[in-house]
């Protein structure tokens, strides 16, 4: 099975195209950027599937990231995974993007809770926790550094992504062993595509996954009386 994988959700604009069984890809650009997801992408993945001997209509599958991250960068990336998917009649899968961070974890930190802690803003964090051989323990979730690091339990743990400092930091003021990993801000894509090609398309659909609620509420004061 061959699959595309595309990151646009946080700091970083990627693709890559890889073989099932394969150590590595077939081709792969990864950007470190914040903005500018919706300019880059499409070319990007151009010159990805340039370099693929049979270019589109050899995939099987595309995968995407699709949360949480920015709003922006979630509908750049998806919208661009449906309509490859849909244009070469295959199916898209989603990826988490704290799935994607704690992955390369699994399996290497024997005995330790693994904990996935991106930057979510404002002294918020995106959370999960697993064990070392990816069983859930805490379930995805947005949470203050200190409830993030409270969620953890005994530990010991160790900790990836952009908000690990943080979220060690409180770890460490209640007495948890806890070791930082990675500060990575975006996920490496080969991860997103490894997960994509285990992942079943009819339970992880190629859907945005927001866990902040929005800013903004209707002025109800403000609206016109209707006739």
């Amino acid at each position: 099975m061959r699959i595309l994988a595309i990151d646009t959700a946080l700091g970083a604009c990627s693709a890559c195209v890889l073989d099932a069984g394969m150590p590595e890809p077939l081709a792969i650009e990864q950007v470190a950027m914040e903005r500018g997801h919706a300019e880059a992408l499409m070319p990007m993945i151009e010159r990805v599937m340039h370099a693929v001997e049979g270019g589109f209509s050899s995939l099987d599958r595309v995968a995407v990231t699709v949360g949480p991250g920015s709003y922006t960068g979630l509908r750049v990336g998806i919208s661009a995974a449906r309509a490859i998917a849909l244009a070469a009649a295959i199916p898209a899968v989603g990826v988490t993007t704290l799935a994607a961070v704690a992955a390369p974890l699994i399996g290497r930190e024997s005995g330790r809770v693994i904990a996935a802690a991106l930057d979510a803003r404002h002294g918020q964090v995106w959370f999960q926790a697993m064990t070392s051989q990816g069983k859930p323990l805490v379930a995805l979730r947005q949470v203050s550094h200190r409830d993030a690091a409270r969620a953890i339990g005994a530990g010991p743990v160790s900790i990836v992504g952009s908000a690990a400092h943080a979220v060690a930091n409180e770890a460490w003021a209640i007495g948890l062993d806890a070791l930082i990993i990675d500060e990575s801000r975006a996920p490496d894509v080969m991860w997103v595509a490894r997960l994509g090609l285990i992942a079943d398309p009819d339970a992880a659909p190629p859907r945005p996954l927001y866990l902040k609620a929005p800013e903004t509420t209707p002025q109800d004061s403000a609206r016109l009386p209707r006739r």
